[in-house]
């Protein structure tokens, strides 16, 4: 198995600025108690301490200095990226940015009336209640606190971890559901989601695969991923109906989405909140070269890598075929990508998912970074969400209880999203160029499997629910979608 320097991940791209950034646990190496893992385990295992779990008395400390706030319903609370209760250090010389579309509709930041995901009954089964850990400490000073949260629950993690690593022989790399669920055709390969077509042709299949993208290619396959996504863009098309109509019909499987057939714009709407980034189109590495004027958004001198922008600002891509394309909005409406109408609605609803998003991440003890939105056209003319929404594939988050010092000290925020794999694999081969990528290491695809189910748990504030790993992935979503299918 490959070794990995996590030395050489730190330093990363930013030079001085950089020093580790770790979770303060060596995960491979963590003195945990094995707890029984989802049938597998029958026996609890226990393995030798060594130093003792300090973090762990330190975790029960500050729950107990900070018990868990009551539920209150979103709706009376204002979104703290724009009431300012959330504030993060920036450069004294530098001043504000100008946010593309500021004369578009404020954003809507009303949650819906119910949470209840009723289109998707596996979600309701398959997810039973889990406090946030540690959202209502997420504004606390202390440093153990400020640690603690991606190690809150260390028998958790280290149960999803062990998950993980038993099913690295059972992710689903690759789909051919044509050739297993009849009436079905394949319409497109994307790099995580295969498209398949219905007999109907009024429905589109969406498969969500565990295959790992980044730098325009594929890296790796990372456990239970597909059924993240899937599960986490179900939870946020359901609280965000009130900003704008998606296409979701239905879920028959834990990787699967049909959703209505309609026209997909091609271009993609990228939100930004921060100066960062590490691929050739990342906000941070644009500017660092000089770039003051980006997708049609004037830039500051004098920014900081990982500093927030006065404002969300909008750069759309355009969705070419093996990478994306940073292009302003009159190259969009001039080139006839989209009609000035079209991309103003699109424009206003990506911001206000942006700043919903935002608002519900920090109420459990994230920041909503940047992510990106696409939207289609249906037959009768209405605008709606697609694809994937607010998912770490998609998304940037960071811990918010410990940024605004780390931005001080010129740290690496803690990240929740694959930032650390894109790190490795620019630090060992050139991503963009070698025909043959290293493989993985298995303990960084295990902890990326770790993060993306900690997300989804955090924010949703319910229990991912680990899948059996005895039966195929492929041949339980066949039969699944069969069955689905004939019911439409």
């Amino acid at each position: 198995m490959t070794r990995v320097d996590w030395a050489k991940i730190q330093t990363g791209l930013n030079g001085p600025r950089t020093v580790p950034f770790f979770l303060g646990r060596d995960f491979s190496r963590a003195g945990l108690i094995h707890g029984e893992l989802t049938g597998q385990l029958n026996k609890p295992k226990r393995i030798r301490r060594s130093p003792p779990r300090r973090a762990g008395a330190a975790t029960r400390k500050a729950r107990e200095a900070h018990p868990p706030a009551a539920a209150k319903n979103r709706s009376s609370r204002p979104c703290p990226f724009l009431s300012g209760r959330f504030s993060v250090a920036m450069s004294p010389s530098a001043p504000p940015a100008p946010a593309r579309g500021a004369n578009l509709p404020k954003p809507i930041l009303c949650p819906p009336a119910s949470s209840t995901p009723a289109r998707f009954p596996h979600l309701s089964m398959s997810s039973s209640p889990r406090a946030p850990p540690l959202a209502a400490a997420a504004g606390g000073s202390s440093p153990a606190v400020a640690l603690s949260l991606l190690a809150a629950d260390p028998g958790h993690r280290e149960s999803v971890l062990l998950a993980a690593r038993a099913a690295m022989g059972n992710c689903l790399g690759e789909t051919r559901l044509d050739l297993a669920v009849p009436g079905l055709s394949l319409a497109a390969k994307g790099k995580v989601r295969d498209v398949y077509e219905s007999g109907d042709g009024e429905h589109l299949v969406l498969v969500t695969t565990d295959r790992q993208s980044a730098f325009d290619r594929v890296l790796a396959s990372i456990p239970f991923k597909g059924q993240v996504l899937n599960e986490t863009s179900l939870w946020w098309f359901n609280q965000t109906r009130h900003i704008t109509p998606n296409a979701v019909v239905s879920s028959p499987d834990k990787n699967v989405t049909i959703a209505k057939r309609c026209t997909v714009f091609p271009v993609e709407f990228v939100v930004r909140g921060f100066v960062t980034g590490s691929t050739d189109t990342s906000l941070w590495t644009v500017y660092n070269k000089g770039v003051r004027n980006y997708c049609g958004n004037a830039l500051p001198d004098g920014m900081v890598k990982n500093q927030k922008l006065s404002a969300n600002i909008l750069t759309p891509t355009t969705k070419a075929a093996d990478h994306d394309v940073p292009v302003t909005p009159d190259e969009i409406i001039e080139s006839g990508l989209m009609s000035k109408e079209d991309f103003d609605e699109a424009g206003s609803k990506a911001l206000s998912l942006f700043a919903y998003g935002q608002q519900v991440a920090l109420e459990n003890g994230l920041i909503l970074v940047d992510t990106k939105y696409e939207f289609g056209k249906t037959a009768d003319g209405t605008i709606v969400l697609i694809d994937e929404v607010h998912t770490p594939d998609s998304s940037r988050y960071w811990i918010a209880n410990s940024y605004e010092d780390r931005f001080k000290s010129g740290l690496e925020p803690e990240n929740v999203d694959k930032e650390f794999l894109r790190l490795w694999f620019k630090n060992n081969c050139n991503p963009y160029e070698d025909a043959v990528l290293p493989e993985a290491p298995e303990e960084l695809v295990c902890e990326l499997a770790w993060r993306y189910i900690f997300l989804f748990e955090t924010i949703t504030n319910t229990k991912f629910e680990i899948p059996e790993t005895q039966e195929p992935i492929h041949e339980r979503i066949s039969r699944n979608l069969a069955q689905a299918l004939r019911d439409i």
